[in-house]
């Protein structure tokens, strides 16, 4: 081979190992979907798949937002909310399930006229909210320490599950009765029985304090939840509410999600990244990529029936709030 020959592979060489992490990453940034107007900090998310909707909690902005997912576009902003912090949606009914932080309610949207129905009151810093398929039960995570359960159709309360401390992020086990709730000030995670609505053991969170996010692989027998001091993703075994591993993570995390197709982890952290972790086993987890994202992101969506990763960035000197939306690889 001639000696051009030879520079021009060496050229080609070089050049594909430079392309070679940015074709590796788990994570393509494939839209931004600008809203203009939306001010402060961002919450949670639900989806409407049939209707393609995203629903933001817009929580600074007393709002709700939808967003478009077909077209990567804002639609419109949902007005007259206090401080809305969780959403869910629920398709069968086609309603919308809005917990107010500040306005102590939950409302019920029409998911056609997008208009609010009902207002249920007596819910103090209503936080997260859960629809339990298999009972037909709305869960509200409220006040200083419950769950609250709600019938999805009147609103009326169906009793609740008294905790120690106010409920952050909490996940539901499909193959039993089991609800798993992070308690941060009570450095705890809470195990009750939803249909006796009990507490029935509490695991500590002795390694780090601040548990916020939470996500389950109910498979894989483990739990997973996210601290910001220091910060670290705890895993728990589900079986026996013994932490089996930490790994350190970005800081300021306040949604986890598990993507149980490609077993990941996406964590969300506010310090502008998405630290993306791969399950290699139950009790061993690689960190795959840090996708940077923008400043005081720490809240989003993965949706996997579209394999897509909602980021939520807020309003910025230099930007207007945007969700950027990531194709998992």
């Amino acid at each position: 081979m001639e000696s051009a020959d030879l520079s021009i592979t060496a050229l080609l060489l070089t050049a594909l190992i430079a392309m070679a992490p940015a074709l590796a990453q788990p994570l393509e940034l494939v839209a931004t979907i600008e809203m203009p107007g939306v001010k402060g900090r961002i919450d949670h998310f639900a989806v409407d798949l049939k209707g393609q909707r995203l629903f933001m909690a817009a929580l600074g902005n007393d709002t709700v937002e939808v967003l478009d997912v077909a077209g990567n576009r804002h639609l419109r902003s949902l007005r007259g909310f206090k401080e809305p912090q969780g959403l869910a949606y629920l398709p069968q009914a086609n309603r919308l399930f809005v917990a107010n932080g500040e306005g102590g309610r939950l409302d019920i949207v029409d998911g056609g006229s997008l208009s609010v129905l009902k207002r249920i009151d007596g819910l103090d810093d209503a936080d997260n909210v859960r629809f339990d398929a298999a009972a037909g039960t709305i869960i509200v995570g409220y006040g200083k320490g419950a769950l609250r359960f709600l019938n999805p159709g009147t609103g009326a309360s169906m009793g609740d599950i008294r905790l120690t401390g106010h409920p952050e992020s909490f996940q539901l086990e499909l193959g039993g009765e089991r609800v798993f709730v992070n308690v941060p000030t009570a450095h705890q995670i809470a195990v009750a029985d939803r249909a006796k609505r009990q507490v029935v053991a509490t695991w500590p969170v002795s390694r780090a304090g601040r548990n916020f996010p939470m996500a389950l692989d109910e498979d894989g027998r483990r739990l997973f939840v996210g601290a910001r001091e220091p910060a670290l993703l705890l895993v728990y075994d589900i079986d026996g509410g013994k932490v089996v591993t930490t790994v350190p993570i970005g800081g300021d995390t306040d949604d986890l999600f598990f993507d149980r197709e490609r077993k990941r982890l996406y964590v969300i952290c506010g310090e502008g990244r998405v630290d993306v972790l791969r399950q290699e086993s139950a009790d061993h987890y690689a960190v795959e990529a840090s996708i940077k994202t923008a400043p005081r992101a720490r809240t989003g969506l993965f949706v996997s029936e579209l394999n897509k990763l909602f980021v939520a960035a807020p309003l910025e000197r230099s930007s207007s709030a945007h969700v950027l939306v990531y194709q998992a690889k």
